[in-house]
């Protein structure tokens, strides 16, 4: 595989990726070969503010450009042309040689790729839904299947202008301030370097991929592998979390609107294992090998987000609305009718089968001194579906 020679001229090249915190981190495999195969480039990461925090953790572009843009808002911006003048001129001002949109499988480039040609950019590269004239510069892909896992999806835009990508896992790099913020939050509750926890995730943005039996589920997996449970999240509205707090009792640790994201990345890395729905921090799992239980509702395919390399259960009711990417379900969440002992059973094999010895998957500074993580976590299990 031969790079264009057109790209092979880049000296600054900027990368997009305007979505959430789990669809920025899926583009480190990209950014990886990206920084391997143009190591003379300069690479500038764009992404939303929600994506910020997950960018910081992506070691391979030189700066990171944060940006609301009108074209993935959701209706909050007011009416303001000048604003996007004003980005066409920051742009502009970079003297980019080269834009490479990244997409999901619903989203469209075309958007993004003329504010770019606006800006003088001369190298757009995007995966086309339909005919876009001349705003992508660069268009001999057709679209992928709708199954393609979202790595793969960027990966696969970067094999069509010549770049080889061997490495397809996710990685993330905490830095050490997170390492030891998240030693400090563990402390302050009594846990010292090294005692071992599970962590729970029991919240997404949005009903529709949200398991309603948390609290049942982490309090009989508490009680049965004898391990307390650190609950993580953003602030919650309401009385959710204290509510939740109270249903677990005295085996769980609130921490919820307590942490960054590069701080949960280190709680994710250094726990015994993870429950979680199916948002960011089953990614961040993934990254950090931690073995870890979804639930994983029929929103989405499994097979376009899931994780591939750490140990993981993926527990889904099969429906006939899957997959509906609806933000709110009108089926009473069928597909997460699990039940609470389902998810401890699995989560208690996922312990036994890592050796049970209370240990993180990889080294962490949070089992002591002299423990180093490394940036790379070693490959894992397939994940099983259940």
């Amino acid at each position: 595989m031969t790079l264009d020679e057109r790209w092979q001229k880049v000296q600054r090249l900027l990368a997009l990726r305007l979505d959430n915190l789990g669809d920025v981190l899926m583009t480190g495999p990209a950014l990886r070969a990206l920084r391997q195969a143009l190591p003379q480039a300069s690479l500038t990461l764009m992404v939303s503010p929600a994506g910020q925090e997950a960018a910081a953790l992506l070691p391979w572009a030189d700066r990171i450009l944060a940006w609301r843009t009108l074209w993935q808002d959701l209706g909050d911006l007011p009416f303001d042309p000048a604003r996007e003048f004003h980005l066409i001129r920051t742009l502009r001002a970079e003297r980019f040689d080269a834009a490479i949109i990244f997409t999901s499988f619903s989203q469209s480039p075309h958007v993004a790729a003329y504010a770019c040609y606006l800006a003088g950019i001369p190298l757009r590269l995007g995966e086309p839904k339909d005919f876009a004239g001349r705003v992508l510069s660069d268009m001999p892909l057709t679209p992928g299947a709708l199954e393609m896992h979202q790595v793969d999806r960027n990966l696969r835009l970067l094999e069509s202008i010549g770049i080889s990508c061997v490495d397809r896992s996710l990685a993330v790099q905490i830095p050490p301030e997170a390492w030891a913020r998240a030693a400090t939050l563990l402390a302050q509750h009594g846990l010292p370097p090294g005692a071992p926890y599970l962590l729970l995730c029991p919240w997404t943005s949005c009903q529709a991929r949200t398991y309603p039996r948390f609290g049942a589920a982490g309090r009989l997996l508490c009680q049965a592998s004898g391990l307390l449970a650190v609950v993580v999240g953003s602030r919650q509205p309401g009385d959710r979390a204290a509510s939740l707090m109270r249903e677990l009792g005295p085996h769980a640790i609130d921490l919820v609107g307590q942490t960054s994201f590069a701080t949960l990345a280190a709680l994710v890395a250094g726990a015994r294992l993870v429950v979680t729905n199916n948002t960011a921090t089953m990614h961040l799992a993934d990254a950090t090998l931690t073995p870890q239980v979804v639930l994983f509702a029929g929103t989405e395919l499994e097979k376009q987000w899931a994780p591939r390399r750490g140990p993981a259960r993926l527990l889904r009711r099969p429906t006939p609305c899957q997959p509906c990417f609806e933000f709110t379900c009108p089926q009473d969440l069928a597909c997460l009718a699990i039940e609470p002992e389902e998810v401890v059973a699995e989560a208690l094999e996922l312990l036994t089968d890592s050796g049970g010895d209370g240990s993180p998957a990889v080294p962490s500074p949070l089992q002591g001194e002299g423990a180093s993580p490394p940036l790379n976590f070693l490959r894992g299990k397939e994940p099983s579906y259940g």
